[in-house]
């Protein structure tokens, strides 16, 4: 048994507003675009109740047959500015990390700075927290084009 520490921010520049970036995380037609099932894997399951005691559900199943959860509470949201949450991820029944994460926006000129916070425990090997980042990474990106009008695949 073993648990690996990580802490990484993500930082993003979107040509938007705060109040748009926003509405990234809290919408749930726009959530849904950038955040559920990315992959396109069979058996999706998503669920958003963006509120301080509500959270997000995520799960599919890889075309390999795992099955992967995502689950959420929110802790903190305070529109425009800040969102605050705790998740924790499945792999097959078997809980692979815990994180705390914080996600900032910040109206600079020409749009939305965006600042994303996680810090990790990763248990047993059964994730990277360097492949975590860039996989983080990969869905703020998809964010950036569902904020921009462009399609994701």
């Amino acid at each position: 048994m073993s648990i690996a520490h990580a802490q990484f921010t993500i930082e993003r520049q979107y040509e938007c507003s705060p109040s748009l970036a926003f509405r990234g995380f809290s919408d749930p037609e726009l959530k849904r675009r950038w955040f559920a099932n990315p992959a396109g894997w069979p058996d999706p399951i998503w669920e958003l109740d963006f509120r301080v005691g509500g959270g997000e559900v995520s799960g599919n199943r890889s075309p390999e047959g795992k099955q992967a959860m995502f689950r959420s509470t929110y802790h903190d949201i305070v529109e425009n500015e800040r969102i605050v949450f705790a998740y924790d991820l499945e792999l097959d029944g078997n809980l692979v990390s815990v994180s705390l994460t914080t996600v900032e926006f910040f109206g600079e000129e020409g749009g939305t700075r965006l600042s994303f916070t996680e810090q990790g425990a990763f248990f047993d090997g059964l994730d990277d927290p360097a492949g975590r980042e860039h996989g983080t990474g990969w869905l703020l990106d998809r964010l950036g084009k569902v904020l921009a009008g462009d399609p994701v695949g």
